[in-house]
């Protein structure tokens, strides 16, 4: 990767930088390709280790020792950012794939804030969910709050778009069971089975999954609070739920003999 200085703000390629981080997924590199911005020094890091391509490197001046640690050499805002080309996911990826756990995948119906989705990123990560899914009215993942707050996580949690009738044909086709969550009149996390393969369908922040989209689950399925407070932020109910079905798997006897050869 050639050493550019740029001195102009009308750079063609820092223009394609800002547009990417404004628009993610809609700015087309030159041969077509998506392109999605990324900012700072850990995010670009996480990009290379997850395998991603960088397109591009921008570096402040004076905080070219950024680059030191990154196996590559750049042009100029953050102090440092880059044009990186996403991975596409295939639904079976998001089933397993290769996996030998039963599927475990997020359904992100209506969630706003991105910082939420990030962190739920994340969460699936740490608890082992094979993917997750994001429906229509859902904030877009590549937005760079989100990208931060994923920590990562973003490069290697199989992700993809979906519209609700794909989605939840989908899952049924593959015997996954939904549960849709809510706070009233649903089934205790504890008490529902979370070792077979299932789908966690997260709402929206202030109104929960929509009535048209709880029509599609199998159950519903709520976190038993014991203090006064009527519901969790969607980002740590989605956290909470899928460590205890990473509890459940665990402690579950022949667990890992549970996934099933995909169609």
């Amino acid at each position: 990767m050639p050493l550019r200085i740029v001195q102009s703000k009308q750079n063609s390629r820092l223009k394609q930088l800002r547009r990417a981080l404004a628009q993610p997924l809609r700015e087309a590199g030159e041969d077509g390709r998506f392109l999605v911005g990324i900012e700072g020094p850990n995010l670009l890091g996480e990009a290379l280790r997850a395998g991603r391509d960088l397109e591009c490197v921008f570096v402040a001046r004076e905080a070219e020792r950024l680059l030191d640690d990154l196996p590559l050499s750049t042009e100029a805002p953050q102090p440092i950012a880059a044009l990186v080309e996403p991975r596409i996911w295939a639904w079976e990826d998001l089933l397993g794939g290769r996996r030998t756990a039963a599927p475990l995948i997020l359904v992100l119906a209506g969630i706003q804030d991105p910082g939420n989705l990030g962190t739920m990123l994340r969460s699936a990560e740490a608890f082992g969910a094979t993917g997750v899914v994001s429906l229509p009215g859902t904030v877009n993942a590549w937005n760079p709050k989100a990208v931060r707050a994923s920590a990562g996580s973003i490069f290697r949690v199989p992700l993809m778009a979906a519209s609700a009738e794909e989605c939840f044909l989908r899952l049924h086709e593959d015997d996954v069971t939904l549960w849709a969550t809510a706070t009233h009149h649903a089934k205790e996390a504890n008490r529902a089975d979370l070792t077979r393969p299932v789908a966690l369908i997260i709402g929206n922040e202030g109104n929960g999954v929509a009535a048209e989209i709880a029509a599609q689950a199998d159950g519903a399925i709520t976190i038993p609070c014991p203090g006064p407070v009527e519901s969790l932020n969607a980002a740590v109910a989605a956290g909470v739920l899928l460590y205890e079905a990473a509890r459940q798997r665990a402690v579950s006897p022949g667990f890992h003999r549970a996934a099933r050869s995909l169609r």
